[in-house]
């Protein structure tokens, strides 16, 4: 007689059962994503007009969804206050300078007068803080004239300026550049003595800037230093104002 032996069945290993169960897991765990995601939809039927559970989001979705985050990231993070023992508040202004022939008719107080920021500044600066402020102006076409020391050599490098037109933006940009560069400002006021004129909304600028959100008035504005840093640094709203609006 001969004798048969037979091998002892191989038990499965520890580590086999715990890979095996970590994927029934995760199979599990898919799934139920998958079906809350579509709302009850069929995943594997999107003919009812339920979005498919493996459709990827649209580009334009992804680009604003980053812009956003990165907008509040760098409010909350990266923009620490500037510490300063004397804080400023930068007054701004635009201006254009009168031509040749308009100086020789009107005369120098007359011309200063129309080229020279509101009476309000100097209501603000005649009791005595001078060192509490600093002041720049953007003048288009020209050089300033002004009866005040407060405004001598105050302007920036300026380029023209045409009323309704992206020229405006960019020139509050650049005082807006100019005033940063000096840490203690603390404050920014732009104030522009023109007229405001009346602007129609675009649906053009949809979705960024929707109607509700739409307001055009007198050219002026106060910000604090995190928020002027933002609106330099922007690139989202501003092609929406050059390209559509203005």
């Amino acid at each position: 007689m001969v004798l048969q032996i037979h091998p002892r069945p191989r038990h499965i290993s520890r580590p086999t059962w715990i890979v095996t169960l970590l994927s029934l897991a995760c199979l599990f765990l898919v799934f139920s994503t998958i079906q809350k995601y579509n709302s009850g939809c069929n995943v594997f039927n999107t003919s009812s007009g339920c979005r498919s559970a493996f459709s990827e989001p649209a580009a334009s979705e992804i680009l604003r969804e980053y812009e956003e985050i990165a907008s509040r990231v760098v409010m909350k993070e990266i923009l620490d206050p500037v510490r300063s023992k004397n804080p400023k508040v930068a007054f701004m202004f635009m201006t254009r300078a009168p031509s040749s022939s308009s100086s020789s008719s009107l005369g120098a107080d007359s011309v200063a007068k129309k080229t020279s920021p509101p009476r309000v500044f100097y209501f603000i600066i005649q009791f005595g803080h001078e060192g509490k402020f600093s002041v720049y102006v953007h003048v288009s076409k020209g050089k300033l004239i002004c009866i005040s020391p407060h405004f001598v050599n105050r302007d920036i490098r300026s380029a023209e300026v045409r009323w309704g037109k992206i020229s405006m933006v960019d020139a509050e940009r650049r005082l807006l550049a100019n005033a940063l560069k000096d840490p203690e400002n603390r404050r920014f006021v732009f104030y522009d003595p023109g007229f405001a004129g009346n602007g129609r909304y675009s649906i053009g600028m949809l979705p960024e800037i929707e109607k509700k959100n739409f307001r055009k008035g007198s050219q002026w504005f106060a910000m604090k230093r995190q928020h002027a840093v933002i609106t330099l640094a922007d690139n989202l709203y501003y092609p929406k104002f050059r390209d559509v609006c203005l």
